[in-house]
Order: C-alpha cells, then sequence, then structure tokens
C-alpha cells in the first residue's frame, strides 16, 4: 500500500485570494497505493532547518492545505497508523509549488491474494451487462453435472435457456448458426475454423457465463451468445488433481490439473485426451456406430506476474488436436460406377477428418488511481482442417471425391478501459483489431458428365485453391449512468469496419435500461444495432466453371459473394425472486435482420458453406427459473423461437433450382429452427454423497423440401452419482463419480440428412454408463477443506 501526495500550485493559481498575512498555499491529497483517498492521515510541513512550520489533516476525500508565509525548500511528512512515515520535498517559489506524488508503503504488505481479487474485480468492471441476460455456471455448478468436468463445453452451455442442440458438437442460440463468441477474461478470441472438435474445455473455467440479448457497445460482431470464460488460476485455485474417466464406447478420458504460485508468480494448467469410437453422431441408430472412433487432446495454460499491487501481466494458452472417422452408412445402393470397382459396399467407406487449433493471448491489465481500469491484449490463433476421402467410395456413392484443407490464422489486439472518476458514471472506451488470412484449398476428383449424368467410369481431377485475407476494424464508447438507486441506463456506440470478401461499415448506437421495481424485481430493456461479418474461414467462391460437365457441378450456377449481417435487435425481460431461494425470469427478444447469414454442410466434408438470405427475422421468449434450499437446487428453462429467412442472395450454386424458387417468394425456417426447447436438471447432496440428473428437450430441428417439415421430438436424460473421501494421513482425497447418459435409451434423429444444408442422417446418442476416479493430491489445498 502506499499514500500519494499532490502538492498543488499558489493561491493564485488555483483562483483564490491571498489574504495580507499569506502569500502561499500548499494543498494535496492523500491516496493510497490503489488510488484510493486516505482519511485523517496526519501531516506536518516542516522549513529547510527542519523545524515544522504547520500542521494538517487530511478530510474524508484525502484532501489536506497548508498556508505559508515564505518561498523556499520543504518537507511534507505524512504519518498514518498502518502505514510507513514518507516525506515529500516541495520547492515553493514566486510562481507557487509544482504537484508532486508521493508514495507511502504500508507496514504490512497487501497480500498477493487480495491484490489479485481487487484485479479481477477491476477486470470484470471492463464488462458490463446492463439490458442483457446473463446465465452463469461456477466451477461448482460444472463439478455437479452428470459427468462433472468431463462434460464438453457445448454440452455444459446446452443447459442455458434458449440453446438448441444440433449435430457434430454444434450448438444455437436464440436462432442464429453459431454467431457465438468466446471470450477468455474478458478477452475476445479470434474465431478458428468450424470443425466438431471443442477447442475449449470447461475444466479450466471458474466460471462460464452466457451473455445474450441487447448487449451493451463493447460486444460486437459475433452476437447471438457471448460465452464469457473466467478462467481458474493458480494464485486463488492452488489446486492439482488427476482423472481418470471412462466407460462404455471405448471411451477414455483422463485428465489433470495443476495450480500454484511462488512468489508474484502463478500458474494454472490442464490437459485432457479422449479415446472413443463413437465420436460424431452416426447415420445409423445402433449404440455401436461403423467407423467412429475418435482420438481427441487439449490443453490449456494460465500464467500470471504480478507486477505491482495494481498492475499484472498473464499469458493464456491453449490447443485442441482432433481426429475423427467419419461415420459409415450400410447398405447404400451405388449411384456411380468406377472403372475396375464392380462392388465397394458403403460399409467399407472411410472418411477422416483431422483439426488442429492453437491459441495465444498476451493480456496487461492494471488500475491506475481508484478510477481508471485497463486492459490491453495482443492476441494470435491458427486452426486448420483436413478431410481426407476414401476416394473410391465417395466416387461411387457421391460422384466426388474431395480432399479439403482450409486454415486460417488470425492476429489482434483489444483495449478496454473504463474511468469511474464521475459520481453516478461509467464511462468505457476500447477498440478491436484482427487480421486474418485463411487458405481454402479443394482437390477434387469427379466423373465427366452430360446433362448431370455421368459420361464416363473414369474420373478427371480438379484443383481449386483460394486465399482469403480480411481486415476487421472496431471501437466503441459508452456511458453507464446511475440514474437512481433503482434505475441504470448504458447506452453508446460501436463502429465497426470489415475488409475482406467485400469492404463494409457501419455505426451500430446501443441503449439499454435496467430497473429495479423492488426488491427482488428486475426488468430490462434494450436495443441494438449488429454488423455481423461473414466468417472468412468458412466461405467458398468456388469456380463453378471448373466443375461444369462433371459429377461434381452443383445444381445451381449462382455464386455470389457472401456479405456482413446488419440486424435491428429488441430485448425486454424482468426477473423476480418469489421465496427465499426460489427465482423466475421471463426475456423477450425480437430481431430483423439484412443480409442473415446462415451455414450448412453441403457435401460429405463436414465443414460448413456461409451464404445470406436477403431478409431474416427472428423472435421468441426464454423462461427460466431456479431454487436452491439447503442441500437442494434445481432450475428449469423453456424457450420458444422462430428463426426465418427469404431470398437467397449468395452462395446459390450449393441449392437447388426449385429450391432457390420457392425461397425467392417464402420466408422459410432456417435449418437450426426448432420451436420449443427445454433444459432442466437438480442435484441433491446427502451425508457426503451427491445426486445430479439433467435432461434436454427439443421439438425437433428441420427438415424436407426447403425446411418445410421438421424432425419428431426428443428428450434426453443424464443422471450421475458423487461420492468423495478425504484420505487419512493428509493423502488428498479421492473422489469418484458413476454417470449414464440417455438414461432412457431414447433413439432420435437430431439431423435426417434433409432440408437446407444437411447432408446425412446423425442420431443421438444411445445409452452408456461411464466412471471415474479422481485423486485430488494433497500438497496443496488441504482435501478436507473442499466440499463437492
Amino acid at each position: 500500500m502506499a499514500i500519494q501526495l499532490a502538492i498543488c500550485a499558489p493561491a493564485a493559481a488555483a483562483n483564490l485570494k491571498p489574504s495580507t498575512t499569506t502569500k502561499y498555499r500548499v494543498t494535496g491529497v492523500v491516496k493510497d497505493a490503489l488510488g484510493r483517498p486516505i482519511k485523517q492521515a496526519a501531516l506536518a510541513i516542516q522549513g529547510s532547518n527542519g523545524r515544522v512550520v504547520a500542521h494538517a489533516s487530511s478530510n474524508d476525500a484525502g484532501e489536506f492545505s497548508f498556508n505559508l508565509l515564505r518561498r523556499g525548500v520543504y518537507a511534507v511528512v505524512a504519518t498514518k497508523d498502518g502505514f510507513k512515515t514518507v516525506t515529500a520535498i516541495v520547492t515553493v517559489s514566486a510562481r507557487g509549488a509544482a504537484p508532486v506524488v508521493v508514495a507511502m508503503e504500508a507496514e504490512k504488505s497487501v497480500s498477493l491474494a487480495v491484490a489479485a481479487k481487487r484485479l479481477n474485480k477491476s477486470r470484470n468492471s471492463l464488462s458490463p451487462d446492463t439490458g442483457g441476460s446473463k446465465y452463469t455456471f461456477t466451477a461448482q455448478a460444472i463439478q455437479q453435472l452428470p459427468q462433472g468436468s468431463n462434460t464438453s463445453l457445448n454440452q455444459v452451455i446446452l443447459q442455458a435457456p434458449g440453446v438448441a442442440q444440433d449435430s457434430y458438437g454444434q450448438i444455437h442460440v436464440r436462432g442464429d448458426h453459431a454467431d457465438l463468441q468466446y471470450r477468455i477474461n474478458g478477452i475476445q478470441l479470434p474465431e478458428g475454423i468450424t470443425g466438431f472438435g471443442q477447442a475449449l474445455s470447461p475444466r479450466f473455467a471458474q466460471s462460464i457465463s452466457l451473455l445474450t440479448g441487447a448487449l451493451p457497445a463493447q460486444y460486437g460482431l459475433r452476437t447471438a451468445g457471448i460465452v464469457d470464460i473466467k478462467t481458474k488460476d493458480g494464485l486463488l485455485d492452488n489446486l492439482a488433481d488427476v482423472d481418470f474417466y471412462g466407460g462404455q464406447r471405448g471411451t477414455t478420458q483422463p485428465s489433470f490439473e495443476y495450480g500454484g504460485s511462488k512468489g508474484n508468480f502463478s500458474y494454472f494448467m490442464t490437459g485432457q485426451y479422449l479415446g472413443t469410437d463413437r465420436g460424431l453422431e452416426p447415420p445409423t441408430s445402433g449404440p455401436t456406430a461403423i467407423h467412429d472412433t475418435s482420438n481427441q487432446g487439449s490443453g490449456f495454460g494460465y500464467f500470471e506476474y504480478l507486477i505491482s499491487p495494481t498492475t499484472r501481466l498473464s499469458l493464456i494458452t491453449g490447443s485442441a488436436i482432433n481426429h475423427f472417422q467419419i461415420p459409415a452408412n450400410p447398405n447404400q445402393p451405388q449411384v456411380f460406377a468406377l472403372q475396375g470397382v464392380p462392388v465397394y459396399p458403403s460399409a467399407k467407406v472411410r472418411d477422416n477428418q483431422f483439426e488442429q487449433n492453437y491459441f495465444n493471448v498476451l493480456a496487461l491489465q492494471g488500475t491506475v488511481g481508484s478510477n481508471f481500469d485497463y486492459q490491453i491484449a495482443p492476441f494470435s490463433r491458427y486452426s486448420t482442417v483436413t478431410f481426407d476421402p476414401d476416394h473410391t467410395g465417395d466416387l461411387i456413392y457421391n460422384g466426388a471425391a474431395s480432399r479439403v484443407f482450409r486454415s486460417d490464422w488470425g492476429n489482434g489486439f483489444q483495449l478496454d478501459t473504463a474511468y469511474h472518476g464521475l459520481t453516478n458514471h461509467t464511462f468505457r472506451l476500447g477498440g478491436y483489431f484482427d487480421a486474418e488470412r485463411a487458405e481454402i484449398d479443394n482437390h477434387e476428383s469427379a466423373f465427366p458428365a452430360v446433362g448431370g449424368v455421368q459420361s464416363s467410369p473414369v474420373p478427371t481431377s480438379i484443383t481449386d485453391n483460394l486465399a482469403l485475407q480480411s481486415w476487421i476494424y472496431s471501437g466503441y464508447l459508452q456511458d453507464e449512468r446511475k440514474m437512481t438507486e433503482k434505475l441504470t441506463i448504458n447506452y453508446g456506440v460501436r463502429f465497426d469496419l470489415y475488409d475482406g470478401l467485400v469492404r463494409a461499415d457501419q455505426a451500430s448506437p446501443r441503449i439499454a435500461a435496467e430497473y429495479k421495481l423492488f426488491k427482488g424485481t428486475t426488468l430490462h430493456a434494450g436495443y441494438a444495432r449488429q454488423f455481423t461479418p461473414p466468417p472468412t474461414e468458412l466461405v467458398s467462391t468456388t469456380s463453378i466453371a471448373a466443375f461444369e460437365h462433371t459429377t461434381g457441378a452443383p445444381a445451381s450456377k449462382g455464386n455470389s459473394t457472401p456479405t456482413v449481417e446488419r440486424d435491428h435487435l429488441f430485448d425486454a425481460g424482468v426477473t423476480q425472486d418469489i421465496l427465499p431461494g426460489l427465482n423466475v425470469g421471463i426475456d423477450s427478444y425480437y430481431k430483423k435482420a439484412s443480409d442473415l447469414i446462415d451455414e450448412g454442410q453441403f457435401g460429405p466434408a463436414l465443414i460448413f458453406e456461409t451464404f445470406n438470405y436477403n431478409k431474416g427475422r427472428v423472435w421468441g421468449v426464454e423462461f427460466t427459473s431456479s431454487y436452491t434450499h439447503e442441500s437442494f437446487y434445481a432450475y428449469d428453462n423453456f424457450a420458444y423461437s422462430v428463426a426465418q429467412g427469404t431470398q437467397v442472395v449468395s452462395g446459390q450454386f450449393n441449392f437447388t433450382p426449385a429450391e432457390l424458387s420457392y425461397i425467392s417468394s417464402h420466408y422459410v425456417f432456417l435449418d437450426h429452427d426448432q420451436t420449443f426447447t427445454n433444459s432442466s436438471g437438480a442435484v441433491y447432496n446427502w451425508r457426503g454423497w451427491m445426486f445430479s440428473v439433467d435432461a434436454i428437450y427439443g421439438s425437433g430441428l428441420r427438415s424436407g423440401f426447403a425446411n418445410t417439415g421438421n424432425l419428431p421430438f426428443y428428450i434426453q436424460v443424464d443422471a450421475g452419482i458423487t461420492r468423495r473421501l478425504p484420505l487419512p494421513n493428509n493423502g488428498g482425497a479421492l473422489e469418484f463419480r458413476t454417470a449414464i447418459v440417455n438414461l432412457a435409451d431414447h433413439t432420435y434423429l437430431v439431423r435426417n440428412g434433409t432440408g437446407i444444408g444437411v447432408f446425412a442422417d446423425q442420431y443421438g446418442p444411445r445409452r452408456a454408463l461411464y466412471g471415474g476416479i479422481k485423486w485430488e493430491l494433497p500438497f496443496t489445498k488441504s482435501a478436507s477443506a473442499q466440499t463437492p
């Protein structure tokens, strides 16, 4: 801790009239190392001979003053219980005294843990959520899921309101296809290529929040939902454990966590491996899929150094490397003839996909005085997806075999600042820059064709490679104003410039209000103008001419370039504490979109293509409820949603002429639209045992010609039992976990191979039993001090 003394100019500079006996006035303010004013500090000013000329005491604002008769060199001596005495030298000339700042250290230094918590609070103040909805999973809530921290990130988020399940690890929030933004400690990660591996794990999260609605101006680009992850760190989460988890479907999932600190340096690391014989949703309904093995590995590290009690430097790094076999679909009829291969069973088709993701963030974060918070963070992310086809099988069944490689390298920085110096106001100013380069390579074999009919059994080769560069420049300014004790308003504007496939920009005003009607009742409402660029790494600008007169030719020839989406979003809701422990809420939203962005899988490669609808409209209502009483916790979230678009204006080659004609004159449901969605769960702790259950319900995603139909509803219930036993002689603790996925073994389709941008059937998981043992090592936190 330190006391700061600001010694100000003489009376003339302060517009004060000097008396006939006082020629000079020295004023100042006393602050600690965090910039907070200190009251009742004792101050004395000494002349050059060491004699005390005057005494003073700081007021509640830390301010003080001295009146002096002569020019000269003086010493201001400050004392206060709990602080070391400090002296500041002041020179009083004919022009007065120049301002000075003097630091006084506390007799007992601020603990590293306290400093870290204050910096965490400062970092949180950079990211408001006024006017939106926020649903948070704490580390404890994640542990209370049936599979605990072995649950994948998308399955965790699926328990939040308004989130719909899709195949290949995808989730959709409030009727948008993807359009999710991932933040780690307030820093937006650049986008990676969308495959179906999980690049992030809930294992390293201290909390995971899903932010939706009309959010403040600092949130832009991807705004259907903000997945805000606060990481564990070694200073506040001093832990070490090893977890061995696995079960049916050939599942093996070992993992570890290790965090600690030494002096001002702290660290947290985690890693896991997942091997399974059911890596993707297969096109067959049985519990055992054909050719569906997956090997996935990921790691994460957080390293932090406290430069001072008000400044820290942190490094965030992570990687994920995943290999997937693409499930085979048996008993399919051969469609095309390949020379020399009269018979090739579809059950023998062996497609594979390999994905890599790497990201790094370096963040400098701190506070200046008591009123200014900041964080600046350069970042980098590199991701690749490689699809290796079964050359023979894909030619026979699809008429084309494509080896697809896509990579994306994004680099940039983010700056966020907050100023709290004016009463009832918090001003925030920041910016974001991202430069991306995407490589899109397609090496395809296809048969010659005349009028769409195969004319030769000998395939030809086609190369279609492309490199894309894009730049994004963003800035925002906002004011969060506390109008009254009950009413808070956040208003601001952001500006985004996208220079890539097209060049476009937009100024986006935002305004939101939160009103505490009375105790336990909070209303919120907001409006947001939004600007969403097309994801560079997903864009395909296929040269249609290169595939003409082959079986790989698209059904339509339109190939307009994907462009940015522009939206008007309105959101309003209320939360109510009905009884102690019982909370309910309702939230509604409406989005009007121009050039609405959507994605679809239009071929055997499990990589998604971007296209635009000319106009789109999305609306819905969400209901949330939770109840807590002693050792029991339960929640239920229900959502109604409609997402529609009309007139395809880019990527037309992915559609049939009949679909394009129909969509040109009709609003059609988007392929990821699901009318009703529900998630619920409960946890009960009893004498060291923890019983947990969660469930998801979906009315079914869209299917059929132009998404005019929908799949049947489904319900999946998962359950788990956990027992934690401290070991004697300070041996740590053991945690035993058993989980059952799809308890009722309900067979259901996530997709049925029809609809816009849907290539094959995909079935949800069948019933499977899993179990694990986690050893919490004894050389960190006391095992007996932790509770499940």
